[in-house]
């Protein structure tokens, strides 16, 4: 059997990928986006398993004062060379991820907050050295990694962070804020919404508006939480979402990448298969895949040619937003129920779309379902009727197959609780 490069199966760390000989579709054309385009916060929404945890990894890599280069070696950023001497390892970065703030409290909640702060400060402890710090700053520095961090402390600690940074590098200082939105969602479904988006916003405010240590700042997250929430203020602020045609190629996977990576695993003759379950998703002017589904398929497809494609993308979350809507499809029953039997079976149904709704407001009415569907990738949209009307359309077999499921699922319930009455 032919040796082939390993697939990066679950493996979100770039320089993991890039050290180890992992297979890598090359997205760093996003950084040279991102500085041409030019905004002080950016926040990049994209469905789950669309590749945010490995750009914001490989913008860590790139960005990071005393990063390997080699790591981009052959890559399409390399071959921007200004762009390259001018900004790559010059910078101190912060890089933190809320997907761990999953929590049945707003205590517990606040406590993993402090713990991921309190672990990305650790990982600067070199700015102890040396004299270019005071002891006032480096009592600063102390309280961000010991575990008695009050609430004031947690919400100024990353603006702390940055301009103990600055001091100390003589550098403006990055900041990536990967899965921003986790704690709210987790919040929502537990019953603590307001303390967390309170302290969110706090936080969010303290080193992302008029932080004059901020170079720039990245955010990602599944859904646009409505500014008025949690980014007040912030006139700094740039979204970008699946609607928006900038960064339309930096997260996931295009058609001429889907073929190469077949291709190169000898798997030519699955690209309608490959196509037809997990293709279909429109960012921006372009139809782009789910990069999990293929990355998982190609790696099964290697070892046993003959299998039947599968579900991947549902096996990676609890399908929360589509139970809601389907629970609520069900008990509207006349349009909402239509509509969705329209939809299982190939069809387009027409509806507003609205990106700026708060996590208490996802499931508070069939239009706002419409909407959260919309940006968790259950449906893509086949071009607008007008400013916020979208003909919607479910985007592949696989998605087809998971809102089946649930259909089905939900039946056997009813049927079974209808079974017990008397």
């Amino acid at each position: 059997m032919a040796e082939f490069i390993k697939l990066p199966v679950g493996i979100e760390n770039f320089e993991k990928i890039r050290r180890d000989g992992f297979y890598y579709v090359d997205k760093t054309g996003l950084i040279e986006q991102l500085l041409n385009n030019w905004g002080e916060v950016n926040l990049f929404t994209r469905p789950r398993r669309f590749g945010k945890t490995l750009n914001m990894s490989m913008l860590k890599c790139f960005f990071e004062i005393g990063t390997d280069q080699s790591l981009f070696d052959g890559l399409y950023i390399s071959k921007n060379k200004a762009l390259c001497d001018a900004y790559m390892g010059k910078y101190p970065v912060i890089s933190i991820s809320l997907k761990g703030v999953n929590a049945d409290s707003y205590e517990n909640a606040r406590s993993l907050l402090k713990r991921i702060v309190m672990e990305e400060a650790k990982m600067h402890r070199i700015i102890m050295s040396g004299n270019r710090l005071d002891d006032i700053d480096k009592a600063e520095y102390m309280s961000l990694v010991t575990g008695e961090m009050g609430e004031d402390t947690l919400v100024y600690s990353m603006k702390t962070l940055t301009a103990l940074l600055e001091k100390y590098y003589e550098k403006k200082v990055i900041v990536l804020i990967d899965e921003y939105d986790v704690p709210l969602a987790k919040a929502n479904e537990n019953g603590y919404y307001d303390q967390m988006v309170l302290l969110v916003r706090n936080l969010f405010e303290n080193v992302l508006k008029t932080n004059s240590s901020l170079k720039f700042a990245v955010l990602t997250g599944c859904l646009r939480v409505a500014k008025e929430s949690i980014f007040t203020g912030l006139n700094n602020f740039k979204t970008n979402s699946i609607l928006d045609e900038e960064y339309d190629e930096t997260f996931g996977f295009v058609d001429d990448e889907v073929k190469e990576m077949l291709h190169y695993y000898g798997q030519d003759t699955h690209y309608e298969t490959v196509k037809e379950w997990y293709d279909g998703y429109r960012f921006g002017n372009v139809d782009v895949y789910c990069p999990w589904d293929v990355i998982n398929y190609c790696d099964a497809h290697r070892r046993n040619p003959m299998l039947p494609p599968e579900n991947y993308w549902t096996n990676t979350s609890g399908n929360d937003v589509l139970k809601h809507f389907i629970e609520s499809a069900g008990a509207a029953k006349g349009l909402a129920k239509t509509d969705l039997e329209r939809l299982v079976n190939g069809e387009i149904v027409e509806k507003d779309i609205r990106e700026d709704l708060t996590y208490n407001e996802l499931y508070a009415s069939m239009d706002n379902l419409w909407s959260t569907l919309f940006m968790a990738g259950y449906l893509t949209h086949k071009g607008r009727v007008d400013t916020k009307r979208f003909r919607l359309a479910v985007p592949n077999r696989e998605i087809r197959n998971i809102i089946t499921e649930q259909v089905l699922a939900l039946f056997k319930q009813n049927v079974e609780k209808d079974g017990q009455l008397p």
